[in-house]
């Protein structure tokens, strides 16, 4: 059977079906970002693996390469793999950073504290994504940064020598402290990002594994990252796979008849929340084979069918599992007593108003859904029927969709299919290996 990706599709129809096995899912992005833009400050070849084949990591290595970087990469084993190495100037071109706010964002960081001026854009969905978080810090320390509207993009970053600061960030952002941290390295003594709240320490990890310390303290009232230039060494980069891919199969495992095993996923605590959000409604979590990768922890996760009770998540448990609400909608759906998210606004902000995305989405296919203006509340007990969703350009409720699909009455069309390619571009290759039964009604 031959391979049907994302990027080649617009509309799908997934039937009902049910889903078993094992299924490697693609390496992290947020870790393969990382991989890239980190190595190429290294100042020696890195060797990077594992990193994920989708369209935002492309539009990174893509940015690199017009910043004057070395980015030569091939497929291997299904993953993508080879070496990194720096030499950043001005960029040659305006640089268009596609449907990836992680790109941008750090990718600001990183211009910060080269000689020139970068201009960052994307299309029309990041377009409508504020910047205005990592604009001020990065003002901070002596860059000069202009933006449409002064908060949208596209972002003109004027950069060059970069003064420490302390920065006191209003929100807990792991894309905010990251791109803080990227300039801190071009900076001339320790800069330190204070954060109201924990959030994912990709960065920090991959640092130290690469030679670089930082001080990272947590208490009650806050998150203290500090970090001085010490400069980096060329370890190899190996990138795990990643949880919030891993997180679709899974929640299908909970809602569905067969156990699903996700192997090699990053089991950093700052990412799987969804983990821990499942366990509290019932699931049973199994990992395996722990081990670590490149200064991360990795482990085989294993979810088993169960009866699921309700939950009500916010606070931290909601920064931690950001991502996934969507697809843990479907827990809460089939859960007892529903599934009540809080203190998520942030979801209005992400590709789409995915509060809003969703419960129409939901809504569409029959599911009783209430949006709130911080989240949403679905009561259990329910059983999706089949209809049609439009997906919106956001790549979260198509794959969501899809999972729903799986449960229903009868078939789910889904269009916007496409904008899945930027995070898992085999998606529908690994819902047919684990059972899913997919049509492909309409090519892009």
């Amino acid at each position: 059977m031959s391979a049907v990706r994302p990027g080649m599709v617009d509309v799908v129809r997934v039937h009902p079906s049910t889903l078993g096995g094992s299924v490697a899912v693609p390496g992290d992005k947020s870790l393969s970002h990382r991989a890239l833009l980190l190595g190429t400050l290294v100042g020696e070849a890195v060797e990077v693996s594992g990193l994920a084949d989708s369209g935002d990591v492309q539009a990174t290595a893509a940015a690199l390469r017009l910043m004057g970087a070395q980015v030569d990469l091939e497929v291997r084993d299904g993953d993508v793999a080879g070496t990194v190495c720096g030499g950043l100037r001005e960029p040659d071109d305006v640089i268009d950073c596609g449907n990836s706010g992680t790109s941008l964002r750090l990718l600001a960081g990183v211009a910060a504290g080269i000689d020139g001026v970068s201009v960052l854009t994307g299309d029309g969905s990041l377009r409508g994504r504020p910047v205005d978080r990592v604009r001020d810090p990065l003002q901070a320390m002596g860059a000069r940064l202009t933006a449409r509207g002064g908060r949208l993009p596209p972002l003109v970053v004027e950069g060059g020598a970069l003064r420490p600061v302390e920065w006191h960030s209003p929100v807990a952002s792991a894309q905010v402290k990251s791109c803080v941290l990227l300039a801190g390295l071009r900076a001339s003594g320790t800069t330190t990002v204070v954060s109201p709240a924990p959030s994912r320490d990709h960065t920090e990890r991959m640092l130290g594994h690469l030679g670089q310390p930082v001080e990272r303290t947590v208490d009650a009232a806050a998150e203290t990252v500090r970090l001085t230039p010490t400069g980096m060494i060329p370890a190899p980069v190996r990138v795990a796979r990643d949880p919030s891919s891993a997180a679709f199969w899974l929640v299908a495992a909970a809602i569905g008849e067969q156990p699903i095993t996700t192997p090699g996923v990053c089991v950093n605590p700052g990412r799987v929340g969804f983990v821990d959000v499942l366990e509290s409604m019932g699931a049973t979590v199994a990992s395996g084979d722990l081990r670590e990768d490149s200064g991360e922890p990795v482990a085989d996760l294993t979810v088993n069918p169960g009866n699921l009770r309700g939950a009500q998540v916010s606070g931290a448990a909601v920064v931690a599992a950001l991502d996934e609400l969507p697809v843990l909608s479907l827990a809460g759906l089939r859960s007892d007593t529903g599934l009540e998210v809080l203190d998520a606004q942030e979801l209005r902000v992400k590709e789409s108003d995915r509060i809003r995305t969703l419960v129409a989405a939901l809504g569409a296919l029959g599911v009783e859904i209430e949006e709130r203006p911080d989240g949403y509340r679905v009561p259990g007990g329910q059983t999706p029927q089949g209809g049609v969703v439009h997906a919106h350009g956001d790549h979260r409720i198509a794959m969501t969709a899809a999972i729903a699909a799986t449960i229903s009455t009868g078939p789910v069309e889904i269009t916007g299919f496409a904008s899945v390619a930027s995070s898992y571009p085999t998606f529908l290759d690994d819902l047919r290996a684990l059972g899913g039964r997919v049509e492909v009604v309409a090519h892009t």
